[in-house]
């Protein structure tokens, strides 16, 4: 017998919606499983390998793009990180996401989640079954949310295949596309949030 016949039980149900006090004090093992929409746990699934070096690698490229950034302006500090809470919103109720990658200024290691209006750039990389959320749930949270820039990030034949960069429109609260991402070369540069050279080559090869 499934075990979800087990499982399935009033007493499972959730018994209130979960606010960032509550988040905050929930066990840490809990939350990366998770991720809040509009008061209710999510289960997160767990991404494939390619999935998780595309993300790590990106976020490599990032982060010296970040540090180069910081020292020719040194307007702001600014960090980089993957796969950690980020609230985008409390009220009506609270929704808080898990993206894979994002750029955003430097904050105390203990706020947590971390606010939404310190994030620049939220990536995301798709993986088989995450299409519709990445290009329709998570896009209008993250725009909603107030985040300026969005990446969907694709990959294929073991390599990041194409990268969709998106612009806030601050008006209309929606993002639209600003410029797609191939493979032409072994490199090329982006200005935007902040300037990054995509190396293709580190890209590729995801897994072995």
């Amino acid at each position: 017998m499934s075990a979800i016949f087990d499982w399935a039980k009033s007493d499972n149900l959730q018994p209130e919606p979960i606010t960032v006090e509550i988040w905050r004090q929930l066990p840490e093992d809990f939350c990366r499983q998770v991720e809040v929409i509009n008061g209710a746990a999510i289960r997160a699934e767990a991404p494939i390998r390619s999935h998780q070096t595309a993300a790590r690698r990106l976020v490599e490229l990032l982060e010296s793009a970040a540090k180069a950034h910081v020292s020719q302006y040194q307007d702001v500090g600014l960090d980089v990180n993957m796969d950690f809470d980020v609230v985008l919103w409390e009220l009506p109720r609270t929704t808080i996401r898990r993206p894979d990658a994002a750029l955003f200024e430097c904050a105390p290691d203990g706020l947590r989640p971390l606010p939404a209006s310190l994030v620049k750039l939220v990536v995301e990389v798709v993986s088989p079954g995450t299409e519709k959320i990445d290009i329709g749930e998570k896009k209008a949270d993250y725009a909603l949310a107030g985040i300026p820039w969005y990446w969907i990030v694709w990959v294929a034949d073991n390599q990041v295949s194409r990268i969709e960069t998106y612009v806030l429109d601050i008006a209309l609260r929606q993002y639209r596309p600003y410029k797609v991402l191939e493979p032409a070369g072994p490199e090329m540069s982006v200005d935007v949030p902040i300037h990054l050279k995509i190396d293709w080559d580190r890209l590729s090869g995801l897994t072995l």
